[in-house]
């Protein structure tokens, strides 16, 4: 007998080994099966990794494959495998949603182009006539889109200090059917109890709509305290490599009815993310867990340095002890995030100016949440398109600087603030 007939034929590199192209598609148990329950019991980090992503049907491939497609096949009149154009559905995105969901607690998610259209999704959901209660100091974008609407469709809309219950319990009206919480807030770190807001919200018929970005599911999980739905901007922590925009609205648990309806209104609109992008974003959660643990690392030990610095006037930032809702931070949150902004001692704009040319690890440049370090002056940057009378009202003033802590080593990020500090002009 021949060595050869001892080698077993089903390992690869033996003579013996055999296999078998199966062609796509061509019978379901020729595949990879989907095993739903497969996230159930996991902890975070464990769902970040596994969340929305099987071996492919197809080939078995442990990425999703990117379905770069606008249209499908059907396979017979009035039937087809489940998808049949991507503006309404597809599968990179079907999985992406997926993920988010799980990671998130809800009921199911929808992906948008970017975060400014997850926005619009859910103030579509708005009847005409309705009223809005904001944050005062929302992100730039956000104002924006309120302005528009209250312009051109008739939305009100109230900005207040949502930290203040009994303002925000007198600021409900008959027709207000939608709370829309920032917390923290962009860019001054501002906290919203959420528990106690949603439950306002709720009893007067209103939707809790929590924007997340800022410390993603990781650090902070809106449904368990009541919140109705939950906006991202997907471009940030959530993807974290900045390469790519998107965003994504999920509806809580208890509002399954919600689901088609954000749905419905992003194939509605035509805002639906690309395959190519929702890969981008499938990728970047795989590591979600681990870098916003390298954030919060940095943030502390850059909002402590400048806490302590003669040239700093304020540090917003709700991991400090001396931040007003610290307590509130430390109950609600699961972390303290990557964010900061402070406010320099004669904040003159020449002063300003200087450090933001100065600093060298820090790059000027809108948006947030990549694995780079990133500094910005919101009142000629992310909050420009706000007038000088909502920025003073928002207290946004020419003094604010936003950092976004990437996952450098600290030291470096501290050691060239202070070189940037030390050269300010008198």
């Amino acid at each position: 007998m021949s060595d050869e007939a001892h080698l077993d034929p089903n390992i690869p590199g033996n003579p013996a080994y055999h296999f078998t192209i199966v062609p796509p598609g061509t019978a379901a148990r020729a595949g990879w099966s989907r095993r739903a329950p497969l996230v159930a019991g996991a902890r975070l980090g464990t769902k970040c990794v596994h969340a929305g992503v099987q071996p492919d049907s197809a080939y078995g491939a442990v990425m999703p494959p990117i379905y770069q497609t606008s249209t499908f096949a059907f396979r017979d009149v009035c039937t087809n495998a489940g998808y049949d154009y991507t503006r309404s559905g597809n599968p990179t995105r079907a999985a992406l949603e997926e993920a988010i969901t799980v990671l998130e607690g809800g009921a199911g998610a929808t992906c948008t182009s970017t975060g400014m259209s997850a926005v619009l999704v859910a103030l579509n959901l708005l009847p005409h006539g309705s009223h809005l209660l904001c944050t005062v100091d929302c992100y730039g974008g956000t104002f924006r889109a309120l302005e528009h609407a209250r312009a051109a469709y008739g939305l009100e809309v109230t900005y207040l200090e949502l930290a203040d219950l009994e303002a925000v319990r007198a600021a409900f009206r008959e027709n207000t059917r939608m709370v829309w919480i920032e917390t923290p807030s962009n860019p001054l770190l501002r906290l919203t109890d959420i528990r106690a807001v949603s439950a306002l919200a709720r009893a007067r018929g209103a939707l809790a709509v929590v924007d997340n970005t800022f410390l993603s599911p990781v650090q902070q999980r809106p449904f368990e305290r009541g919140a109705d739905l939950v906006v991202h901007s997907t471009t940030k922590y959530l993807n974290g490599h900045s390469d790519v925009v998107g965003g994504a609205v999920v509806a809580a648990p208890n509002q399954p009815a919600l689901v088609q309806r954000i749905q419905s209104v992003n194939n509605l609109l035509g805002t639906s993310q690309s395959p190519h992008d929702c890969f981008l974003v499938l990728r970047g959660l795989k590591t979600l867990q681990l870098r916003m643990r390298a954030h919060e690392a940095g943030a502390r030990a850059v909002a402590e340095f400048l806490a302590g610095h003669p040239a700093v006037a304020k540090v917003h930032y709700p991991g400090l002890p001396s931040h007003p809702q610290h307590a509130l931070a430390t109950e609600q949150q699961h972390g303290f995030g990557g964010m900061i902004s402070f406010e320099l001692k004669d904040g003159s704009r020449a002063r300003v100016d200087h450090l933001l040319r100065t600093v060298r690890w820090f790059t000027l440049a809108e948006s947030l949440g990549g694995v780079e370090s990133l500094i910005a002056h919101p009142a000629s940057m992310t909050h420009a398109s706000m007038s000088p009378e909502a920025r003073r009202r928002a207290g946004i003033t020419d003094a604010v600087v936003r950092l976004s802590i990437g996952i450098e080593e600290p030291e470096d990020l501290v050691a060239d603030l202070a070189a940037a500090l030390e050269s300010l002009p008198a």
